[in-house]
């Protein structure tokens, strides 16, 4: 039987001040997605892109990134907690952060890039698509360190006892979803931007496989207690994955 290896989350201290695991997941993050990003302007001169273009993208993008994605978070899943625990809002290490939210976070920014630079906003969501999933991967390897976010009990050969929680084997939710809207999706948007496409294309399967990966995972996934299962018995995260698929489908056919 496999035992969560219960790793500290904080990795080392820097005198009063301690260096999360966590935070070093968003790191790596940024920097794959600079350094895919300088793999595209060089290998990709369809795209018009260049370094400057890409700092600013970082830039937009780390902000909508983590005011969308704990926002995202309060908003969608804790609401009444952090209206009784403002002081928790800013304590981003101990995780909470919404992918959803961040999501629209990223639109947001990447819609402010847009004007600045006067181009279209699908043009700019092409580009970073294939840059976003391994950040996401980090994510949730992130999660899993923290032992946070775990699965649903299960006697899969993959189950995994997560000692904080109980001693019942569970779904490695976390590494699931690190692998398939990690890893996995990187690899299609990769191989599919590889050529020129239509605009708005490559940001249309972003939409609809990361849709699809996280709504068959939240299967797998323990419910937040705070939520539980909505209506259909579905969970928040599919719940807001569905409206990703559709507009995927529909942006795909108009491409």
């Amino acid at each position: 039987m496999l035992i969560h290896p219960q790793i500290n989350p904080v990795a080392f201290n820097l005198g009063p001040f301690e260096i999360h695991w966590y935070g070093i997941m968003y790191l790596f993050a940024f920097i794959g997605f600079l350094q895919l990003g300088k793999v595209q302007i060089k290998h990709r001169p369809w795209l018009s892109w260049n370094e400057q273009m890409l700092d600013d993208a970082f830039f937009y993008g780390a902000i909508g990134v983590i005011l969308g994605g704990r926002l995202g978070y309060i908003l969608f899943y804790q609401l009444q907690y952090y209206i009784h625990q403002p002081m928790e809002i800013m304590a981003l290490w101990k995780g909470g952060m919404s992918f959803h939210g961040g999501f629209l976070g990223v639109i947001i920014a990447m819609f402010l890039l847009a004007k600045k630079y006067k181009i279209s906003l699908f043009s700019i969501l092409d580009f970073i698509a294939p840059l976003v999933p391994l950040g996401l991967a980090f994510g949730r390897i992130g999660n899993f360190i923290n032992a946070e976010l775990w699965g649903r009990p299960t006697q899969f050969l993959l189950g995994m006892i997560f000692p904080n929680v109980d001693n019942i084997p569970r779904h490695p939710s976390q590494l699931y979803e690190s692998f398939f809207e990690g890893l996995i999706l990187f690899l299609a948007l990769w191989i599919y931007s590889k050529q020129k496409r239509k605009t708005g294309q490559i940001s249309a399967l972003f939409l609809m496989l990361y849709g699809a990966f996280r709504f068959l995972i939240e299967f797998t996934r323990e419910p937040d207690q705070f939520l539980g299962l909505l209506f259909l018995n579905l969970s928040m995260g599919q719940w807001l994955s569905i409206p990703m698929i559709i507009v995927g489908i529909y942006l795909f056919k108009k491409s």
